[in-house]
Formats: C-alpha cells, sequence, structure tokens
C-alpha cells in the first residue's frame, strides 16, 4: 500500500462510527500514539443519530497499511463500524479560513483572481486583511492557500478532511445503544430509541 500520486505518499481516509460518548477520541488518539503513526487529519462530529458521532481519520499510507488501522480501531470500545472510503469512489472536502493582508487595491485584486480560480471566496475584508474561506478537496484548499502566500498569509485554520462514499455506498449502522432502567429495585435494560 506504499502509493505515490504527484510526487507525495498516497493519504487515506478511514471513517469510523463511534458511540457518542466520553472518552472515545481519547481512545482512537491512545491507539494512534501506541502504534507510532500520525494523523494528517482527524474530523468529529455528530450525525443524523444523536447516540452516534463520526470520525474521519486521513493517513499517510506511507508507514501504514490503512485496512490493519481499520481493523485496530474496530476492535476498540465503543467502535461501531470502520471502513476505508478511500479505496472507493468518495466525495471529500476540506475547509481553511485563511486571513491575509490586503492593504491596497494590488492586493485586493490579487485576491480577487486567486479567489476566482479556486473555490473560495472572501467571507471579511477590512482596511488591513481579508479572511478568504476556501472549500474543497484537500489538494485544491492547498494549492490555494500556496498561492495567498504571496499576499502574505496572518492566520490559518483549518477543519481537515470529511468524506463520504458516493451513491448508494451508505457508512451507518442500526446501532441502538443499551440503556439501563430502573424498575423496583433491579435493573432491566431497554433499547435507547429517538
Amino acid at each position: 500500500m506504499n502509493g505515490q500520486q504527484n510526487g507525495q505518499p498516497k493519504k487515506h481516509i478511514l471513517v469510523a462510527l463511534v458511540e457518542n460518548k466520553p472518552g472515545v477520541l481519547n481512545r482512537v488518539a491512545n491507539l494512534f500514539r501506541r502504534r507510532n503513526f500520525n494523523v494528517d487529519s482527524l474530523t468529529v462530529g455528530r450525525t443524523h443519530k444523536p447516540h452516534i458521532s463520526r470520525m474521519t481519520i486521513t493517513i499517510d499510507s506511507a508507514r501504514m497499511d490503512p485496512k490493519r488501522i481499520a481493523y485496530n480501531l474496530f476492535k476498540l470500545i465503543h467502535v461501531i463500524d470502520v471502513a476505508v472510503v478511500s479505496e472507493e469512489p468518495n466525495v471529500s472536502r476540506d475547509l481553511a479560513l485563511v486571513k491575509v493582508r490586503a492593504n491596497d487595491a494590488d492586493s485586493r485584486n490579487d485576491l480577487t483572481l486567486i479567489c476566482e480560480r479556486y473555490p473560495a471566496r472572501v467571507v471579511d475584508i477590512g482596511p488591513e486583511v481579508a479572511i478568504v474561506e476556501i472549500v474543497g478537496q484537500e489538494d485544491q484548499v492547498e494549492e490555494a492557500i500556496r498561492e495567498l502566500e504571496a499576499l502574505g498569509v496572518v492566520e490559518m485554520v483549518r477543519t481537515g478532511v470529511v468524506a463520504m462514499g458516493r451513491g448508494t455506498r451508505i457508512l451507518d449502522s442500526k446501532y441502538e445503544p443499551v440503556v439501563p432502567v430502573g424498575m423496583d429495585h433491579h435493573i432491566e435494560y431497554q433499547k435507547y430509541s429517538v
């Protein structure tokens, strides 16, 4: 799995459905720490089910096999399902907010031209600086940031990659957590319902 694309190590995207509970992110981070793996990006967010969160993890395949990592993730407590999304057709997006110098007409014109070439737009502008929002595939975001560096990047923040399989490639779960319900001094268990 040591692939290269455009001279860069190939990146793999893993998606894990996990229980929305405290400590789950810590367990996942510890897995990568124990095995001395570097995570390129890690994004965690809620899903359409309040008891399930979705983790999107981007890794460099030069040092690790994504299927092996998926297998190790799946063994962790509170992990419901894991998929290597980058091995199938997918849609992925990264978001960056970049604050750049825009204190004269030339820099503002250059900024406008850059935004027209990339999936970017100016979301705030003041007398000295402007904030640019870039949303696109990771390589598009990287290219836009490289061009913005000529204007002078003052501050930047990125969300990390999120991804989904295309078409009917759906990563979802019928998982429902078991919640204890007390009745007459003994505990019975019932399914959590939304």
